[in-house]
């Protein structure tokens, strides 16, 4: 039998500033964070103007965490300190693992008309998992239409993609 859950709580997203100088839409990860444990934020970045995001997220530090990045339009560039680099494109998910930590950079660039449009969650690892491995996967929808790894696979369409 299927249980249907009642909404709790509808939440606004709001308008930051991160990396560099990257404008996006929270849609939490401010004061929302102990409500949607093990969601710490998603993020939202979507402009038609190069100004908004070329700045990107330069070289930062994770750990204890991993993060989904989706890309819709445009493409980010992907470099980490364990020497993977990467284009994760439109309709491509990269799962990165940050575990006992990791530093890498995300560069976007955007469309031939600017257009740049992507999603990135961001998940706490469970105290066990904290020290764990690090590292990158990534899944193509030009591949495949699923992204496996430990925790399971994720399979599905979004848009009339897979």
């Amino acid at each position: 039998m299927t249980t249907i859950r009642r909404i709790k709580k509808t939440i606004k997203s709001r308008l930051t500033t991160e990396g560099a100088g990257v404008r996006l839409k929270r849609a939490f990860g401010f004061d929302h964070t102990p409500q949607l444990d093990p969601f710490l934020l998603l993020d939202d970045f979507h402009s038609d103007n190069p100004e908004d995001y070329v700045a990107g997220f330069p070289w930062h530090p994770h750990r204890g965490m991993e993060t989904i990045t989706y890309i819709l339009k445009g493409k980010v560039l992907h470099e980490d300190s364990l020497g993977h680099k990467g284009e994760i494109g439109p309709g491509d998910v990269q799962w990165m693992t940050a575990g006992s930590g990791i530093i890498h950079q995300e560069m976007p660039e955007g469309e031939k008309d600017g257009a740049l449009w992507g999603l990135q969650l961001w998940s706490n690892l469970p105290a066990s998992y904290k020290m764990m491995g690090r590292g990158t996967r990534k899944s193509s929808r030009r591949k495949s239409g699923s992204l496996a790894g430990p925790w399971g696979k994720i399979q599905g369409h979004l848009r009339g993609s897979q």
